[in-house]
């Protein structure tokens, strides 16, 4: 069986990292063929939103396989580790210099620690089982998280939350990850695959398009001044003027029926 699934349920992507015995950490093998997953989920357009989880029901993705990743990587020669690091794809494909303009979910089935702690913060929405766990725990092997998780991390839950969270490595469980942010909902563990892959073919029943833009303008706009910030928002509102997507939706609202969108 492949480290890395990949699924087409109509519009909806389904990517499961399959090492459970390993609580679906990545070795190097594995964080390409992931790469992979979502290089194809791009590139498709009849794939309009992915959902990524893990196999098993004890974790998503517990990070690099520490035995046979970490080390080497944050040994490699600096040229070295600039061009394949630095400036590629990121652990988990989607953390650094790898921008999907579609919807992504994550349905986290359990410990989401490290680098899977910070795929997970890549996605744009958060699902989670009861028995879901969050820890950077960088800080208690020597090093600090890299892909992600110092940046998106207090984006997400803020400065202060984010601070708990970085310098003292604990886990945060579901519930706490509810509470501030961090996760969207909270589903049975017995449901959460299936809540997750419905609520995608929602998100794949709306606008392509506007969808593309407002992720972009939402991404882009973080640190930029309010009046740049507005003005992105607005060109982006003008550019779907001319587009199907924007007709057919009109369209369909004044014929009092469900839109039918191409993503032009």
């Amino acid at each position: 069986m492949s480290d890395i699934q990949y699924e087409q349920h109509g519009p909806v992507a389904l990517i499961r990292i399959n090492r459970a015995e390993r609580m679906n950490s990545l070795d190097f093998a594995a964080n390409d063929a992931l790469v992979d997953a979502w290089r194809r989920f791009d590139a498709d357009d009849a794939a309009r939103v992915a959902v990524i989880t893990g196999a098993g029901d004890k974790a998503f993705c517990a990070g690099a396989d520490l035995k046979t990743y970490t080390i080497d990587f944050a040994n490699r020669p600096a040229p070295e580790f600039r061009q394949r690091y630095t400036d590629g794809p990121g652990f988990g494909g989607i953390t650094r210099n790898f921008d999907i303009g579609k919807p992504i979910v994550a349905a986290v089935n359990g410990f989401a620690i490290s680098g899977g702690f910070e795929l997970a913060l890549a996605c744009d929405i958060r699902f989670c089982s009861p028995n879901a766990e969050f820890a950077l725990q960088d800080v208690k092997w020597g090093f600090h998280a890299c892909d992600g998780g110092l940046i998106r991390l207090p984006q997400i839950v803020g400065l202060g939350h984010a601070m708990e969270i970085v310098l003292s490595g604990d886990r945060v469980d579901a519930e706490h990850a509810y509470r501030i942010g961090l996760v969207n909902r909270i589903h049975p563990a017995d449901q959460l695959l299936e809540k997750s892959m419905d609520y995608a073919a929602r998100l794949a029943s709306r606008a392509p398009l506007p969808q593309r833009f407002a992720k972009d303008v939402m991404r882009r706009s973080v640190g930029m001044a309010l009046d740049e910030a507005l003005r992105l928002e607005s060109r982006s509102f003008y550019d779907l003027g001319g587009t199907e997507d924007i007709r057919e939706g009109t369209t369909a609202f004044r014929e009092k029926r469900d839109a039918q969108f191409k993503g032009r």
